[in-house]
C-alpha cells in the first residue's frame, strides 16, 4: 500500500493535467481505462486510487511518458498547462509537378 505524500503543488497540477487528458482520452473513445492499463502495464487500482487522492504515493512519471509518446499528447500542456493538449501535426506544403 502507498503512503500519502506531501506532493508540491507543480505536482499536483501535473497528476491534474494528466488526469484531465485521460478524461478525453476515454470520451473521445481513443480509449478505455482497463486497456490503457493492460496495455501499459499500470495497476488500474493505483490508477484509480490516485485520482480519487491526488496525494497517493502512486504517481509515476511513465504514465505521463505513455500519453506524450502514444497518444500525440503536447508535454508542455502536461507539465506546464500550456500550449493545447494535443500536439498539431504540421502540414509539408509539398509541389507536384
Amino acid at each position: 500500500m502507498s503512503r500519502t505524500r506531501n506532493y508540491h503543488q507543480e505536482t499536483l497540477d501535473v497528476i491534474s493535467r494528466f488526469y484531465e487528458v485521460l478524461d478525453d482520452l476515454v470520451k473521445s473513445k481513443i480509449i478505455t481505462i482497463n486497456g490503457f492499463c493492460v496495455d501499459n502495464k499500470i495497476d488500474k487500482r493505483h490508477l484509480y486510487a490516485q485520482k480519487k487522492d491526488p496525494s497517493r504515493g502512486y504517481f509515476e512519471t511513465y504514465w505521463i511518458v505513455v500519453l506524450v509518446k502514444k497518444y500525440k499528447v503536447n508535454s508542455k500542456f502536461l507539465l506546464l498547462g500550456t500550449g493545447e493538449m494535443y500536439v498539431r501535426r504540421k502540414l509539408i506544403n509539398v509541389r507536384v509537378k
